[in-house]
């Protein structure tokens, strides 16, 4: 019977581990691609005032 606890509550704790884990990759995708947009913004500002000098 304790047994049983003790297996039921690691599946538990790696269960909720992995989904976290998870939710960050999302999270960190979502803000790599913040980043890789504002990168984008930048290059085609600065080749906008390039064509105008």
């Amino acid at each position: 019977m304790r047994k049983n606890l003790a297996i039921v509550l690691l599946n538990l704790v790696l269960l909720s581990g992995t989904a976290a884990l998870l939710s960050a990759c999302n999270t960190t995708a979502g803000a790599g691609q913040d980043v890789s947009a504002a990168g984008h913004a930048v290059t085609n500002s600065a080749e906008k005032v390039k064509a105008g000098l």
